[in-house]
């Protein structure tokens, strides 16, 4: 399984519309509104590298709204315990 984190900043007056679509989409498992330089994150999980050239150039990108993307693909996932422990605090 590919994993790919997309950034897209997309129109400000049609932010909840653009999020709906793209998490509507084929390949997409999950849509994020962030604060920062960009305004959604969408995670897309697909079989074959050709396969996340088709979610999203192919149907991200033409979204209404979609003003930009960028493309991440995850090298290697790390289990909830090693993300827990390297965001820990040390507040216990």
């Amino acid at each position: 399984m590919i994993t790919a984190i997309v950034f897209v900043k997309a129109a400000v007056d049609r932010i909840p519309e653009v999020a709906e679509a793209i998490a509507a989409l084929d390949g997409v498992t999950e849509v994020y509104s962030v604060t920062g330089q960009i305004d959604l994150i969408a995670m897309v999980r697909v079989r074959h590298h050709d396969d996340v050239a088709a979610v999203v150039a192919d149907r991200v990108n033409k979204v209404d709204g979609v003003r930009e993307t960028e493309t991440h693909i995850a090298f290697r996932a790390y289990s909830r315990h090693d993300l827990e422990s390297a965001f820990s605090l040390g507040l216990d």
